[in-house]
């Protein structure tokens, strides 16, 4: 069965069962302050003929003493100790009354009474007799006009009930179609994506907060994650096939070279095996930052700590004079503090510091301050620059300004693009400046921990 059919069939018949359990109630609730209602007059009138009986016991006959008091529809009679009647009245239709069994009562006492499928309204009152013996005044009285009255209760109860039906048929299909209208755009949109292969969003209210409104929007944006992964892995693929051409076609090259000719020339064979493993070094490092720009930003696994911004740029400049032997001017201000990760922060570091000891000869500069509520960190070199028309594509993947003088670097093209996503993940400023000739600033700013 369908969702749908299932929330129309299960809310029409919870509607239903809940209908007739209030029409139960209600018809109940009125039969008992009915009947209550007439017990209590019933009782009155009891009092009543009691006071009048005790009052004229000596003064009439007890049969005409009773006819006085009979209620229209209903019964007097004394009823002795031995559970015989000493004396009965009827009114005249309920003749039939007197074949009831009779039995003493002691107490006082008020019920209800079904006799012939009938209610009728019974009362006990102990009373002083004749003789000085206590006898039981009781009273039947009819309740057939409540009867009649609840009959009618019943019949329109009834006639509610089963009008009230159609409506809520009618809206529980309604209530079915507005639940399951979103789940049946959600199957739709998924069987036209496994279809077609193109990604694809579900329209969703403006106005609406709720659960299902909130399922729509998930689903959107899980569609965007999946196509932006689809686009990195894709963008990937591209650029890996793209840029491990090169080096396969170098490395062929020089195995065909040392297949034919490498065991007589040993120039030869020194030439090509240093060639290989060059170029399986570039592979190398060009697969690892290929590997970090298809990183998702949630997948960087950050671990975020405060730091003394200071600490991690010494730490930094040490190890990189250390591995290339150049000199690092370090001008620092000392208490500033950062909330950041910091092997993510050194990897952005060592990427400018790199370029600019690829790109002068001198000594680079690193400068830290700071700027408002934000650290500022500036490397500087004192290189050939940058023009401004190259400035402004240098983050661009695999662009590199001179194509030539970047491979005798060992770059890629990629080392500002990894830079940028670094900069976006610790959420960090990044800016170049260069003047040709001159050299190049690349600026980062920190915001400072609160």
């Amino acid at each position: 069965m369908k969702l749908t059919n299932k929330i129309h069939v299960f809310t029409t018949v919870l509607f239903v069962i809940l209908l007739i359990l209030i029409n139960v109630t209600i018809y109940f609730s009125f039969k008992n302050i009915m009947f209550n209602t007439e017990l209590g007059q019933a009782k009155q009138e009891a009092e009543q003929v009691l006071a009048g009986v005790s009052e004229n016991q000596s003064a009439a006959a007890t049969q005409d003493l009773l006819r006085a008091y009979v209620p229209p529809g209903g019964m007097l009679q004394i009823v002795l100790e031995n559970n015989e009647s000493d004396a009965t009245v009827t009114a005249g239709n309920e003749q039939d009354l007197i074949e009831q069994d009779t039995q003493f009562y002691q107490q006082e006492i008020t019920d209800v009474r079904s006799i012939d499928d009938s209610p009728y309204a019974f009362v006990a009152l102990p009373i002083v007799w004749t003789d000085g013996e206590v006898a039981s005044l009781q009273m039947t009285e009819s309740m057939e006009a409540e009867a009649e009255n609840l009959e009618l209760l019943r019949i329109v109860l009834l006639v509610v009930t089963l009008l009230a039906i159609i409506p809520l048929f009618i809206s529980a299909r309604v209530l079915s179609n507005l639940i399951t209208k979103p789940i049946t755009s959600l199957i739709q949109t998924m069987d036209h994506i496994r279809g077609s292969g193109q990604f694809q969003r579900i329209e969703t209210p403006k106005q609406s907060k709720d659960e299902l409104y909130q399922m729509t929007e998930t689903f959107n944006q899980m569609i965007d994650q999946l196509e932006a992964n689809y686009e990195r892995q894709e963008q990937f693929v591209s650029n890996a096939s793209h840029e491990l051409k090169t080096p396969l076609t170098v490395i062929e090259s020089y195995s065909s070279l040392l297949k034919r000719r490498g065991k007589n020339d040993e120039a030869l064979f020194k030439e090509s095996v240093e060639a290989i493993q060059s170029e399986a070094e570039r592979m190398r490092k060009l697969t690892q930052q290929l590997l970090l720009l298809a990183k998702q930003d949630e997948h960087w696994n950050m671990e975020w700590e405060d730091h003394a911004l200071s600490e991690i740029l010494q730490s930094t400049i040490n190890a990189f004079e250390k591995a290339y032997e150049r000199e690092v001017v370090f001008e620092v201000t000392n208490g500033l503090t950062v909330k950041t990760d910091e092997h993510k922060l050194k990897q952005l570091l060592y990427i400018f510091m790199d370029n600019a000891r690829k790109y002068s000869d001198s000594s680079v500069d690193v400068r830290m301050d700071r700027v408002g509520n934000k650290a500022r960190i500036v490397i500087t070199d004192h290189g050939i620059g940058i023009s401004k028309g190259h400035l402004e594509k240098v983050f661009d993947r695999f662009y590199q300004v001179d194509e030539a003088r970047s491979r005798a670097s060992g770059g890629f093209g990629l080392g500002l693009s990894l830079a940028k996503e670094l900069a976006h993940v610790l959420g960090a400023e990044i800016q170049l400046d260069s003047e040709i000739g001159h050299g190049t600033s690349a600026t980062i700013l920190l915001p400072l921990s609160q």
